[in-house]
């Protein structure tokens, strides 16, 4: 092993060689485990959220693979609709092209060159994360067979009666002129206006009266299009209007006063205006009183002809703009006033999505039978998804996520499954001149089964299905269905579903309806939901924020200028990229070093909380590369002792375990049973946390000391040294198998070199087994002797540091109120004592003995006491405590300072506020502990 731990240098050859040799491919025997990769859009790159994702999918493939089960890792990536033709459709913008320059076929066939030059990016990256599924086996959502599963379930649906066209109010991106899903629309708080409109109550006759309703609303521009004014219908100011008229003024349409609970009288005037055409709400109220749907907007959120003729061809904002200066000339504009509203925006293109009628494709998921009496709709899909997850079928970790899916599964509306894109599954529906639809798997079979002469000319649907319908399917179809010969289905259902909060409705929810309805049985048995990747501060990161950190920049590192280059270019805002340059600067003066996969593989382990967002510190991440650091010395100092040596392999020779030896042979069956545990019941924290202590303090900072002694030249007792040469090899063994999935890379280059001396003949530690506790090999007499050893030396140890005593000085010690116990404990422990310690003289005193000035530390009821005459110069201690005291004290009042300022805590951030409390506590602390240690100086 060379003498630094350098990550680069092994990271490649190591995941090369895993592939090569077919390690990540399933064994074929023992019990199925199959967990399926989230397949990550092919335009995409690896971020944070990803990592984090695979890093904890990953863990459990390994840790099952090495439990003996036949383990699949199913890779692949979605062809993601809407991203992958905007990304293409740039590149030809650049030529100055367009693809309606191209047409379809052309278009499509370039989409498909780009992604066989760039789609592999997100699979390179992952190799580098070190994921290890089988990628023999890797799936595209538009691979042949997997599209020919997405026509099949399409078409069975159909014929079911649960796939229908049909004109609804969808998301409309008036940009990319397509239907988006809301999983693609965000929203966010803007700075707005709410205008106040006098709407004329009409008479009997239908002519405008001198009354008046006031209705506000936050878009004047549709109110072309309304088809109501609703009320409360407990509303004492309005409720004798129920069933009266107001005139629509620009329009003079006569629209009716409604009664409804929507109208909230606590808000605004209690009048609201209903356009059942552009708003989801409004769209409901339209429902229950049967009211008109105008649609006012062209696809382009232009005025359309169904408006007066003035507004026609203006776009929204423009309209809006005539609309409310007309209005006001009328005398009909009440007021304005400042108004914050949530505005949807498409994530793609950045535009206000408009809530737009058109003719849509439909999974009808709401009705319980069909017209004709055949069971359908929620009772056919999604009851029995809702019923999985009631009897336990499908668990969710942390159960509450179980509240959201069943929130959403019982308020479903009917699935927007078209796309106005031209990349994707295009729908298989022809239409004839007429008009007439026809469904089937190709127009062959449409033609056949419906006894259309060949000269009838069809033309097949123009739009593609939404990506999540495909996605719905993943877990079968990347199996070979609806092959159910495929030997693959054998691993249905898969285990888990590793995935996040956001999509349980859009995905998770859809993957068990369509696992349900096709395969019969559910698709995963549980599902772990995890929270964001956020920075330090809890800040989601984005790009427009200069948050962003990119996971393969924390494994390589990079360099200043090229971190501030990547950070700034392509920002929505270019304004932004001064600040963004200057707080990059600032954080990263250096750039970022080199971490190595391993160290951020368990640092998202160690974050992996159940369900909780994750704030991501960078000083966590160098802490665990000083563990990488930690684990490679203790190994290289393993070899150097035992290399060459007998490590107990030879059994016709003697072997004796130390007190030490059986100490930590006891304490690797209780962290082989915890990380068991921990592993089982998806507390990935928990169990990185007991490897962590366990290799780190037992195994480094104790065991390997306590071997010193036993392996010195000068101690003859060869059985002796071969006992603990096993036990450093054997443990050390174990403790990389367990690390392993964590911490793939290092644990395997160490286990290459140590496997011999362990009595391992494998060729890779990932197809090693899985430690097993063994309750007999626990020496609880060895484990209280250690215990008492260890609080021995670290009360000499505190000693030291409280009077900054040198560590390799020789401390003559006293040893007062002892017990019989505390004797043999000691003598037991002598060599370790005086070697760890540095002690020398060591007096026995009686209780009655009377003791010098000396500085005190407990084992048990027994007194260490050091005498302090001639160790320390008294007053150049209280000198160095009262500076140190001075400078926390100076540092704690100016945060205090700022926590006592109402006006910095009115306007700080929360987590900005919660550092600055955390450091106030911290100081606090470290001030007790200075002024007890001056106070015991004093007393001296």
């Amino acid at each position: 092993m060379d003498k630094t731990y350098q990550p680069k240098d092994i990271e490649q050859r190591l995941y090369q060689m895993w592939e090569q040799q077919g390690y990540f491919k399933p064994s074929g025997v023992g019990q199925p485990f199959c967990i399926m990769i989230p397949p990550p859009n092919v335009t995409g790159t690896l971020h944070m959220g990803h990592g984090f994702n695979q890093t904890v999918i990953d863990i459990l493939t390994r840790y099952h693979r090495m439990q003996g089960n036949n383990t699949l890792y199913q890779p692949g990536t979605d062809h993601a609709g809407i991203a992958t033709q905007i990304v293409v459709e740039r590149r030809v913008n650049a030529e100055g092209k367009t693809r309606h320059d191209f047409g379809r076929s052309a278009f499509i066939e370039k989409i498909w060159e780009w992604k066989g030059e760039s789609g592999d990016t997100i699979n390179r990256q992952l190799r580098r994360l070190g994921t290890s599924p089988d990628w023999s086996r890797e799936r595209f959502t538009m691979d042949a067979q997997l599209s020919e599963a997405v026509i099949e379930v399409f078409v069975r649906l159909h014929e079911e009666g649960l796939i229908y066209r049909g004109k609804r109010l969808v998301n409309w991106d008036p940009v990319l002129h397509t239907a988006v899903s809301d999983l693609e629309v965000i929203s966010e708080e803007e700075n707005g206006s709410m205008w106040h409109f006098r709407y004329p109550i009409a008479d009997a006759t239908g002519q405008a009266t001198t009354e008046y309703l006031i209705v506000a609303t936050t878009r004047p521009e549709t109110m072309l299009g309304d088809s109501a004014v609703a009320v409360h219908p407990e509303d004492e100011r309005y409720k004798h209007l129920i069933g009266k008229q107001v005139m629509l003024p620009l329009v003079g349409r006569l629209i009716p006063i409604v009664g409804d609970e929507y109208a909230d009288p606590e808000k605004g005037t209690g009048c609201v205006k209903i356009t059942p055409a552009h708003d989801f709400n409004d769209y409901q109220v339209g429902k229950r009183h049967n009211l008109e749907l105008i649609n006012i907007f062209t696809k382009d959120a232009h005025i359309n002809e169904i408006a007066p003729e003035k507004y026609r061809g203006l776009e929204r904002y423009a309209a809006r703009k005539q609309i409310v200066a007309d209005l006001d000339a009328l005398g009909l504009l009440a007021e304005i006033k400042d108004h914050k509203l949530m505005v949807p925006r498409g994530d793609r293109s950045g535009t206000v999505i408009e809530p737009y009628l058109t003719d849509q494709w439909y999974i009808d998921l709401t009705r319980d039978t069909l017209p004709d009496g055949r069971l359908g709709g929620k009772a056919a899909l999604a009851q029995p998804a809702i019923d999985v997850v009631a009897n336990g079928q499908v668990r969710f970790i942390p159960n509450n996520w179980v509240n959201t899916y069943n929130q959403w599964m019982n308020n479903l509306e009917d699935w927007c499954i078209s796309r106005q894109l031209w990349w994707g599954h295009q729908i298989p529906a022809w239409y004839d001149t007429a008009g007439t639809i026809y469904v089937g798997r190709n127009e062959a079979e449409v033609r056949s089964k419906h006894n259309l002469a060949a000269e009838l000319e069809l033309r097949q649907d123009e739009d593609v299905l939404d990506t999540w319908f495909s996605s719905a399917l993943w877990p079968f179809s990347t199996l070979g269905w609806p092959n159910t010969e495929d030997s693959a289905l054998a691993f249905y259902p898969t285990s888990t579903l590793v995935t996040g909060f956001d999509i349980i409705f859009f995905w998770v929810a859809r993957m068990i309806i369509m696992g349900k309805k096709f395969m019969g049985d559910v698709p995963f048995h549980d599902v772990y939901i995890h929270g964001l990747v956020r920075d330090a501060e809890g800040q989601k990161m984005s790009k427009s924020k200069g948050n962003v950190l990119d996971p393969l920049d924390l494994i390589d590192g990079i360099d200043l200028e090229t971190l501030v280059k990547k950070r700034t270019t392509g920002l929505m805002n270019p304004k932004d990229a001064p600040k963004i340059e200057k707080a990059t600067r600032k954080q990263f003066p250096e750039g970022i070093e080199a971490h190595g996969t391993d160290a951020l593989r368990f640092t998202f382990a160690s974050f992996a909380t159940a369900g909780r967002d994750i704030r991501f510190d960078l000083q966590r991440l160098e802490g665990y590369r000083n563990f990488c650091n930690k684990l490679w010395n203790a190994a290289r100092y393993v070899l150097m002792q035992c290399e060459e040596q007998d490590t107990g392999l030879d059994e016709s020779l003697p072997v004796e375990l130390s007190v030490a030896d059986r100490w930590i042979r006891s304490k690797l069956q209780t962290v082989e049973a915890e990380v068991t545990e921990h592993l089982d019941n998806y507390r990935f924290d928990l169990a990185a946390q007991a490897l962590y202590e366990f290799t780190w303090y037992e195994y480094c900072d104790w065991y390997l000391e306590l071997t010193k002694p036993v392996l010195s030249k000068n101690n003859a007792n060869e059985a002796a040294k071969r006992g603990t040469r096993r036990t450093l090899v054997r443990v050390l063994e174990v403790a990389l198998r367990m690390l392993h999935p964590i911490m793939p890379f290092i644990t395997e280059e160490i286990w290459q070199s140590l496997k011999g001396l362990a009595g391992k003949t494998g060729t890779t530690l990932m197809l090693e087994a899985w430690p097993v506790a063994d309750q007999s090999k626990i020496d609880a007499t060895a484990v209280t002797e250690i215990e008492w050893l260890k609080t021995f030396i670290m009360g000499i140890r505190r000693i030291r540091s409280e009077m900054d005593i040198k560590p390799g000085q020789v401390l003559d010690i006293l040893l007062q109120n002892w017990s019989a116990t505390d004797q043999a404990q000691y003598a037991n422990t002598e060599k370790e004592i005086q070697s760890l310690a540095k002690v020398g003289l060591v007096t026995w005193l009686t209780k009655e003995a009377s003791a010098p000035e000396s500085a005190t530390a407990l084992v048990g009821e027994m007194q260490i006491l050091i005498p302090l005459a001639g160790l320390i110069d008294k007053d150049a201690e209280l000198a160095r405590l009262s500076k140190e005291i001075e400078k926390i004290e100076k540092n704690l009042a100016g945060v205090e300072s700022r926590l006592n300022n109402p006006a910095f805590v009115e306007k700080a951030r929360p987590e900005v506020l919660e550092t600055n409390r955390k450091q106030a506590e911290e100081q606090r602390l470290a001030l007790g502990q200075l002024q007890g240690q001056l106070e015991k100086m004093r007393a001296l």
